[in-house]
């Protein structure tokens, strides 16, 4: 990687952003000489580009403002996209907008915000801000660390509000239009400290509690918006779950090769998939094979993959618009499972089947935990594992040493979505058309528990899909993925090498 300096401003955004930005030296070697500061200014093409439409989500972005706007009139209400977030040193991870900036404008742009101005006679004026183009005239572009010829070609302003269907602003000028009209205002937080500081500022300190329990509104009402898909957000879903399928069948051609290596060509293997078909992938991948199956969330890939060992593959692809899958599988490596590791998959599967079962509108978000814990119990209590009856074990909770998680959770824009929403809205809520969730039992029997038989120590089994509620039920969006045990071997057989 070349190496840039990047001083920052008083605001906290790049002081190449400022007018007075000057031709600098270029990092601790190289000096700009006057000839080549001029020299760059010239010769440069027009690359505006002209003929631009707005994205496929800008109809339904304009909706979700419309709805939030009128949840709370007559306030201004702050979004922001965030910014780069340090690795180490002077690197930064990759950037990831906002969910909820992302919800309301369609755009990924770093250092983006959207704000929604009051107006007098009643609605409000939404506005984008975002980085314009890279000076060419001050040597920004070529000079600065985030200069367009170091880190690629942004849209214009002029751009940027025809694919959005926003008007655009630049948003070095943001702080300024905080301060020169101060209608109530909300942001929502952890996204953008330079913005969150402005309006602290202009808040003061003795109003600055309340604010924080205004600004939680504004998250909370966000999240239970997003409760509910609308059929482009389910489309985006059902996409990067087709793609998450390819990525598992990857992974199966490719689990020789891993049993030569490590997890971490598991690992590998399913993220090409997702830089390929998508942005990334939604979480860090969990290859967990043989006993590391019992660590919930095994994302360290670099243990073992032997023959004979189950492994659980736990991945999503995050597509382009951000939607993410969330799947698991517990394979064989060698093909097929032994009786002790199908004993086990088989109740689990049993349990995600009564889970499944309980996903119609209008029943209780709670009631598919329920049922694919009650099967769960009831086998560990036939196994003998846990003294029963039933009931008793699932009102003490003593199954939970086994199956530890609960068995699924909202999916969207985040893997674990709408974690701010209300518990009225959510997990005391019912289910309704539109919302998207996983189902995902498990039994986990750690490799030093000695309340259970030497044979079942070591093994982990998870299985999980991703399952949209409709009107009439439910559709399982990964159900091209195999899921009962005899139908996993046949899967298997028609993928790995030699079989």
């Amino acid at each position: 990687m070349t190496d840039d300096q990047r001083p920052q401003s008083e605001t906290g955004r790049d002081d190449a952003d400022a007018p007075e930005f000057r031709p600098r030296k270029n990092g601790p070697y190289q000096t700009v000489s006057d000839e080549l500061a001029a020299w760059m200014r010239t010769g440069w093409a027009d690359t505006e580009r002209r003929d631009l439409h707005p994205v496929e989500q800008a109809p339904y972005a304009a909706k979700r403002r419309a709805a939030l706007g009128a949840r709370f009139p007559g306030e201004r209400l702050v979004i922001p996209a965030g910014r780069l977030k340090v690795r180490s040193n002077d690197t930064e991870y990759r950037f990831r907008a906002a969910s909820d900036y992302v919800y309301l404008t369609g755009d990924q742009s770093e250092d983006g915000c959207l704000v929604l101005e009051p107006r007098a006679d009643g609605g409000h004026e939404a506005a984008l801000y975002l980085r314009p183009r890279s000076n060419r005239e001050n040597g920004e572009f070529w000079l600065a660390g985030d200069g367009e010829l170091w880190v690629g070609r942004r849209n214009s302003l002029t751009e940027a509000a025809r694919l959005y269907a926003l008007p655009t602003r630049d948003v070095r000028a943001l702080p300024d239009d905080l301060r020169a009209a101060q209608p109530p205002t909300r942001i929502v937080r952890g996204h953008d400290s330079a913005l969150e500081a402005v309006l602290a500022e202009l808040r003061g300190t003795a109003a600055e509690d309340a604010a924080a329990e205004r600004d939680e509104e504004l998250a909370v009402y966000l999240h239970d918006a997003r409760l509910v898909k609308d059929d482009w957000e389910v489309a985006q879903l059902q996409g990067a779950v087709d793609s998450t399928v390819r990525g598992f069948e990857d992974v199966v051609r490719v689990l020789p090769q891993a049993e030569a290596t490590s997890e971490r060509y598991i690992e590998g293997a399913f993220f090409l998939r997702a830089r390929v078909e998508g942005n990334d992938v939604g979480y860090g991948t969990i290859a967990a094979a043989g006993s590391n199956a019992t660590t919930l969330h095994w994302v360290r890939n670099d243990g073992p993959v032997r023959a004979g060992d189950l492994v659980l593959l736990d991945a999503g692809v995050e597509a382009t618009s951000l939607y993410t899958a969330d799947v698991t599988r517990t394979l064989p490596v060698s093909g097929r499972f032994d009786d002790v590791q199908r004993r086990v998959y088989d109740l689990v599967y049993a349990a995600q089947e009564a889970g499944i079962a309980e996903v119609a509108p209008g029943r209780p978000f709670r009631a598919y935990h329920d049922a694919a814990q009650r099967v769960l119990a009831e086998g560990l209590v036939e196994w003998g594992l846990l003294e029963g009856p039933v009931d008793r074990v699932l009102e003490l909770g003593l199954q939970r040493r086994y199956t530890l998680h609960g068995t699924g959770h909202m999916l969207g824009l985040d893997v674990h979505d709408c974690a701010q929403a209300r518990t009225e809205s959510y997990v005391d809520g019912v289910l309704a058309p539109g919302m998207v969730l996983t189902v995902e039992p498990g039994l986990y029997f750690q490799p030093d528990d000695l309340t259970v038989p030497e044979e079942l120590r070591g093994i982990g089994v998870r299985i999980e899909d991703d399952v949209l509620v409709t009107s009439e039920g439910n559709r399982v969006l990964s159900a091209a993925l195999p899921r009962r045990s005899d139908e996993v071997e046949a899967w298997l057989a028609g993928l790995l090498p030699g079989h």
